[in-house]
């Protein structure tokens, strides 16, 4: 299950800094927002020093390689001049990409800073990488987890071109990248069940709190939510329900959202749990302060849609070719091998340095990677496997 947050905010005056934005109280999908991008934007401060995003070039004109009026240097640019993008297969090859207008892009912070067109766009990749691992590392301090021991899951147009840097900086040994990974929203949002979030708010501490006055709160809620999916057609069999608490401790601005048992409200369980999500949450637990519940919620769920990917291995030769690819690692552009996501069967293999090509997706591997096709066609990347064995 994605984690839950019940409000998100939106202009931020701090990037990564919770509160500081405008909150909207709906249930999102616990994320934090970074800014970066295919179509954020490279820029020069006022110290003389590059920055990427999060102001963005978006779809329309979108980057100066897509031909539509962009003229400002963005990351898909810098992709594109590092040989990480084809200018012939991007969208499967129905929008082809122009290098030349990437390089008039990219000159506008080359030549300030003295720099080459590829170490510009090197910088840029760098930069927003960078960016990237360290919303990743704000994001896991504040849940109190350690992001080396997680995989990272890879979509999006641009995520897959990324994730195997970014997990070298984050020393995550694991990236998964689904199979049509471009449309990963797009796949979620089918396979997302018709849910609906309801709350009442009835603030008290834990000691005190009448817990057949709570009980009674959250079957009210319930019952809401079960003929709100009903009417949507769902049905009465197929309905889930999860009850929360939003609970703290005295004293405390923030709550956290505490699952609640199924098989009734125990006092000393519900306190348990608390502890227990806490515990987790800031690694310690102040004795003898009284716990707060502020709200009651509950959460109605249809059954999940079943959304398989009917994939099968295209006939042919994985690998379509070469080109001439960007490597830190040897400072300068190496010819790397191209293959077809849609020509890999379960089980295939690809070490790195490769670019993977799929028509919404390119998957690229560094030197240090191994990838292979799972069996429901994912492709699982291990970083750094390669250059332990080299060490061994």
């Amino acid at each position: 299950e994605p984690l839950v947050a019940r409000e998100f905010e939106v202009a931020r005056a701090d990037r990564f800094k919770k509160g500081s934005g405008l909150p909207i109280r709906v249930p999102a999908v616990e994320l934090i927002e970074i800014g970066a991008g295919g179509g954020s934007i490279a820029w020069i401060d006022q110290f003389h020093l590059l920055r990427v995003g999060p102001e963005s070039a978006g779809a329309e004109p979108g980057p100066a390689c897509y031909g539509r009026g962009g003229t400002r240097p963005t990351v898909t640019d810098a992709d594109l001049i590092l040989g990480y993008l084809s200018p012939d297969y991007f969208l499967g090859g129905r929008m082809p990409l122009d290098v030349a207008g990437a390089e008039r892009a990219l000159r506008d912070v080359a030549e300030p800073l003295g720099l080459s067109i590829t170490e510009a766009a090197w910088t840029i990749h760098q930069v927003v990488n960078e960016n990237m691992a360290a919303a990743a590392r704000i994001h896991g301090a504040e849940r109190g987890v350690d992001l080396r021991g997680a995989p990272m899951y890879a979509f999006g147009g641009a995520g897959p071109v990324h994730a195997c840097r970014v997990a070298e900086l984050l020393e995550i040994a694991e990236i998964v990248l689904p199979y049509a990974a471009g449309v990963g929203s797009t796949v979620g949002l089918l396979a997302a069940p018709l849910a609906f979030d309801l709350a009442r708010s009835a603030p008290g501490l834990a000691d005190a709190m009448d817990w057949h006055e709570a009980a009674a709160i959250l079957r009210g809620l319930e019952g809401q939510g079960r003929r709100l999916l009903v009417d949507a057609e769902t049905p009465a069999q197929e309905v889930r329900v999860l009850r929360f608490g939003d609970m703290r401790l005295r004293g405390q601005a923030h709550a956290l959202m505490v699952p609640l048992p199924d098989d009734g409200l125990d006092p000393k369980q519900v306190e348990e749990i608390f502890h227990r999500v806490y515990r987790a949450s800031y690694h310690r637990m102040p004795p003898r302060v009284p716990i707060e519940i502020t709200t009651w919620r509950v959460r109605v769920e249809g059954a999940r849609p079943s959304v398989r990917v009917q994939a099968a291995a295209e006939p042919g030769d994985p690998r379509k070719g070469e080109r001439r690819v960007y490597l830190p690692e040897a400072g300068t552009y190496v010819p790397t091998p191209v293959y077809s996501r849609y020509r890999l069967a379960p089980g295939a293999r690809v070490a790195g340095p490769a670019i993977i090509e799929e028509r919404e997706s390119t998957v690229v591997i560094a030197p240090s990677g191994e990838a292979e096709v799972d069996a429901h066609f994912n492709l699982v990347l291990r970083v750094g496997s390669r250059k332990a064995a080299g060490d061994a």
